[in-house]
C-alpha cells in the first residue's frame, strides 16, 4: 500500500492497557477506525510471542477490511513476516535505509524526529513520513521532552514529506497545533482511554481536520 497524505490525518497507536476481556484491543481499534482513524500502528511492548502475534494479525485484518494502513512499531522483520503495510522506526531502532532494504520500495516506512537535523536525514534516507514530538509530553514515554509548536512548524516546513505530531495530544490541546503545517496527529489515550471510543475518535478527527486543513 502506497501512503497517501490523507492517511495520516488521525494516526492511532495501539496500547492494550485499556483493553478488557469483553473489549479487546482489536475491537477498540475497529471502533476507532469506524469513527475516524485513518492509519494504525501496532505498538504493544507488554505482549509476548503468541499474544503479540495474535493481536497483530487480528488488527491487520481489520485494517485491511477498512482499507486503513497497518504499521508495525520497531520491527521491519516482523512487518515483513506478517506482510504489514509498513513499519515505524525510532531514532534508536533500525535505520530507515536498512528498514527499506528489508521491506522493499512498496512498503511504508515512518520514523521519529526530534529536531530539524533528524527530520532532514529521515527524508534523505527515504522515509515516507516523520513523527515529531513529544509536542505536549507523553503518557507512554518518560524519556522525552516537550517540543514547541514553533519547532513542529519549522520541521514540517523544512521537509517535503508529511509530518505527524505526537505526544500528549488530546481534544483540549490539539488546536494549539493549528498552522504548524502538519499532515496529521498521532494519539493513544485520547481515544483508547475513553469510555466512549466512538465519540472520542469523532471529536479528535474533526479537530484534526481543522488543524491540518484550517
Amino acid at each position: 500500500m502506497k501512503l497517501k497524505k490523507e492517511n495520516l490525518l488521525l494516526y492511532l497507536i495501539t496500547d492494550n492497557r485499556w483493553a478488557t476481556d469483553t473489549e479487546p484491543i482489536y475491537k477498540q481499534v475497529e471502533k476507532a477506525i469506524l469513527n475516524g482513524v485513518t492509519i494504525v500502528q501496532y505498538r504493544e511492548k507488554n505482549l509476548q510471542n503468541e499474544k503479540y502475534l495474535e493481536g497483530a494479525l487480528k488488527i491487520k485484518e481489520i485494517c485491511k477490511i477498512h482499507n486503513v494502513p497497518f504499521i508495525i512499531n520497531d520491527s521491519p522483520q516482523f512487518a515483513k513476516e506478517i506482510d504489514a503495510d509498513g513499519v515505524h522506526v525510532g531514532q534508536n531502532d533500525m535505520p530507515v535505509i536498512k528498514a527499506r532494504e528489508i521491506l522493499g520500495e512498496n512498503k511504508i516506512i515512518g520514523t521519529s524526529a526530534h529536531n530539524i537535523e533528524e527530520a532532514e536525514k529521515a527524508e534523505q534516507d527515504g522515509a515516507d513520513y516523520i513523527g515529531v514530538g513529544a509536542v505536549f509530553g507523553s503518557n507512554t514515554k518518560t524519556n522525552v521532552s516537550e517540543m514547541s509548536p514553533e519547532l513542529v512548524k519549522k520541521i514540517a516546513s523544512d521537509v517535503s514529506i508529511p509530518v505527524v505530531a505526537i505526544g500528549g495530544i488530546n481534544e483540549n490541546n490539539i488546536e494549539l497545533l493549528k498552522d504548524t503545517n502538519i499532515s496529521g496527529v498521532a494519539v493513544i489515550s485520547a481515544i483508547l482511554s475513553k469510555n466512549n471510543i466512538e465519540t472520542a475518535a469523532k471529536i479528535i478527527k474533526e479537530k484534526a481536520r481543522g488543524v491540518v486543513i484550517g
